[in-house]
């Protein structure tokens, strides 16, 4: 006892025959074998039992999984995995404005001399914003009709709104804007798509071209923005939804089909960039398979980036409100059309698109989508002093995994629950600490599994990867449920606190003081690296393949 307390391999688990062993008198024969009275052998041995008797203990699941995988290099052998790749990352980060902070003589003179200049254009910005917010009430008041092209007398009393945009442009100091090419008539393009670099880009389009925009359903309740934003007729989507994405891109598909509605704007990117590169784009602009027409915009600076990158929005008016001149060049681009000797898909003609608009910026195009950037934030509120590190490149790990944006966020809280580093990386102690494992060879052997570098620390894309690699192997939902009922000592349906010990507090997830099926599960699926705990129950039992397939179809 006081060895096995020394060296944590104490087990978390009973074996099923050690269950059953418990539930009867100890016989001779038990004591001859000398069988230890646990399961999720935890300890260093996973070898075959030592008796021939404990090979034929009873095992209600038939197999075809082969059972020479090593287990002790692999722990989820047993559900088919012979480990993973990660996928390669740039360390660019194409949300960091490169100038959060006022440095140098030359911008703090510049500020102090602009400050009067500052009280003014806030002066004309609130009027201009007032203006236009009481003339689009007054072209909204008593239209009900939404579902149908907005009036022409109302999109006239718009024009109001319209001409107070450029003056908010004028006093954010855009005094003049370079346009190059021309917007394609509506008829020929009735899509536009453009890189999203700051919050000014969609004031500039509501000003030129008044379009219907597809916009988050948050912004609906921001004041004076919202009202604005409904006059465009907007499409509201959320982003964690399937059935808003669907009826979105149906609302799209409806509203390009006919001259009766404004033309659509769409910021494929799905959130603002620093305009150095692009990130991959969100397809719901290229499934309805209309012509579109992209256009890039640009913020030449030498002295103030005016990107919304991670910098917050009242410090970037402030730095606008406080320079000279700001820049801006907008480009409107040739007509991409989809293939016209096969039906292209969206991918494809997204892909097609985005190449276009990144030879116009003379940037690349990075596997970052919209979910890096909440990965970023969510690193950043929680005191991560590099949150870049927390960004995976996602488009890459969403088309290979089908991971959803809330399931990669909800991996990330418990990472950042590991305490990472200021490098970002979480080690071994508190890997196990997080996951209230003790250490020893198997939760060793978890470890090594997800740490594909092998230096005895892990990343979040690593164990992100890891994780759903676990999560998405096709044995994976049978194998909780074969674990559970090894789990079951009494077979009562539930689990209790001596049938699990220390994990006990992990699953009980609604803290009624049983782990049910659900319970169990849903613990698993938030934690797939913990089914490797159950390994020794399936070192010579195989799950049926068979009955995966219907989960395969589910998440592939």
């Amino acid at each position: 006892m006081a060895a096995a307390a020394k060296d944590l391999k104490t087990p978390l688990l009973l074996a099923s025959d050690d269950r059953r062993r418990l539930s009867q008198p100890p016989s001779d024969a038990d004591h001859q074998l000398h069988v230890p009275q646990l399961i999720l052998n935890v300890n260093e041995q996973l070898g075959p039992p030592p008796s021939s008797n404990q090979e034929a203990s009873t095992n209600q699941y038939s197999i075809s999984i082969d059972t020479q995988l090593d287990f002790d290099e692999n722990p989820y052998g047993f559900i088919g995995s012979n480990g993973f790749e990660v996928p390669g990352s740039t360390t660019v980060d194409p949300f960091r404005n490169h100038t959060p902070t006022i440095e140098g003589v030359y911008e703090w003179l510049k500020v102090l001399v602009c400050v009067p200049i500052a009280l003014v254009r806030l002066v004309l910005f609130g009027l201009c914003l007032s203006i236009g917010y009481f003339a689009t009430k007054f072209a909204l008041h008593g239209w009900k009709d939404k579902h149908n092209p907005m009036p022409r007398w109302r999109c006239r009393v718009m024009w109001i709104t319209r001409l107070c945009t450029r003056g908010i442009l004028f006093a954010f100091g855009y005094h003049w804007i370079k346009r190059k090419g021309k917007p394609a008539p509506r008829e020929i393009a009735p899509i536009l798509v453009s890189n999203h670099v700051s919050y000014i880009d969609p004031i500039f389009f509501f000003y030129e071209l008044f379009p219907t925009i597809v916009a988050s359903e948050s912004h609906d309740s921001m004041p004076f923005v919202g009202t604005i934003i409904r006059a465009m007729q907007v499409i509201y989507v959320n982003r964690f939804s399937h059935q808003s994405r669907k009826n979105a891109v149906n609302e799209i598909k409806r509203k390009a089909s006919s001259n009766r509605f404004p033309r659509l704007l769409l910021f494929p990117e799905g959130t603002t960039t620093n305009g150095r590169l692009l990130i991959s784009f969100q397809h719901g602009a290229f499934i309805p398979g209309y012509p579109i027409q992209p256009v890039v915009v640009r913020y030449p600076h030498v002295h103030f980036d005016q990107s919304w990158g991670h910098i917050a929005l009242a410090t970037l008016m402030f730095r606008m409100f406080t320079q000279f001149h700001n820049f801006m060049e907008v480009e409107y681009l040739p007509v991409v059309s989809p293939s016209e000797h096969h039906k292209e898909s969206a991918a494809r003609f997204a892909e097609k698109t985005g190449r276009a608009m990144a030879r116009s910026l003379n940037v690349v195009q990075t596997s970052h989508s919209y979910v890096d950037y909440m990965l970023l934030s969510k690193a950043a509120d929680s005191g991560q002093e590099n949150p870049s590190h927390f960004m995976v490149e996602m488009a890459n790990i969403q088309q290979s995994f089908h991971l959803s944006s809330s399931e990669a966020l909800d991996f990330l809280d418990r990472f950042l629950s590991m305490n990472p580093d200021p490098s970002g990386k979480v080690k071994i102690q508190d890997f196990l600490r997080a996951f209230r494992l003790k250490a020893c060879g198997l939760s060793e052997k978890i470890f090594e599994f997800i740490d594909v570098d092998k230096n005895r620390k892990i990343t979040f894309k690593e164990f992100l990867v890891g994780s759903v690699h676990i999560l998405k192997q096709p044995l994976f939902r049978q194998a909780c449920e074969a674990a559970f009922t090894e789990t079951d000592m009494d077979q009562d349906h539930y689990i209790s606190e001596q049938e699990i010990r220390s994990l006990f507090n992990l699953f009980d997830g609604d803290g009624d003081g049983r782990i049910s099926k659900g319970d169990f599960i849903i613990c698993l699926r938030r934690n797939p690296l913990l089914i490797g705990l159950f390994s020794p129950h399936f070192m010579h039992k195989d799950l049926d393949l068979n009955a995966a397939a219907g989960f395969l179809e589910e998440t592939v």
